[in-house]
């Protein structure tokens, strides 16, 4: 005898379940369901239903295959909509799962973008800001000009203050402005 505080073997199982690949089930769910959606699926079973109907009514008492007036055919059907039922389900079920997939893959894409037009327009801002203190070509040239005036007017007023002497005068060419 086995003590109280040991677990027990795992029981075997008497009748041996069958194993399905759900996949494979899956997908025979879906395809019957897209086939079902069709008009080709409408036709065959309008078809189906008129030759048993015809069938049953045109020929001979002997020759009907549905003793009761269309008793027969009514649990034909009724059988075809409860399988029919379930397996539409899980297709759309099947269905819904990979709709969910592809959201959640589109709402992290458009993270992924959304942050990526973010740090675009930072960027854009930071060039538009660093180019504001650039100094532009025409800055430049007004800069020079007026550093060139001043020293100008420095080398006058040198000029002024010293003593003339003609002799030694050069001419010197001043630059263009």
């Amino acid at each position: 005898m086995s003590r109280l505080d040991t677990p027990r073997d795992a029981r075997r199982q008497l009748v041996r379940r069958p194993a399905y690949d759900p996949d494979a089930f899956g997908t025979f769910a879906e395809q019957f369901a897209r086939f079902m959606g069709t008009a080709q699926f409408l036709l065959w079973m309008t078809g189906f239903v008129v030759v048993w109907v015809v069938w049953n009514a045109v020929t001979p008492a002997g020759w009907h295959f549905d003793g009761y007036p269309f008793i027969f055919l009514t649990l034909m059907l009724s059988l075809q909509a409860s399988y029919a039922a379930p397996l539409i389900l899980l297709a759309q079920n099947r269905q819904e799962a990979r709709d969910r997939v592809v959201a959640e893959q589109d709402r992290q894409a458009d993270a992924r973008a959304h942050a990526d037009m973010e740090f675009l327009a930072r960027e854009v801002a930071s060039l538009r800001m660093g180019l504001g203190e650039v100094a532009t070509r025409d800055f430049v040239r007004s800069e020079l000009r007026s550093l060139l005036a001043e020293m100008e007017d420095q080398r006058e007023d040198r000029d002024d203050d010293r003593p003339r002497d003609r002799t030694k005068e050069r001419k010197r060419p001043r630059p263009p402005a």
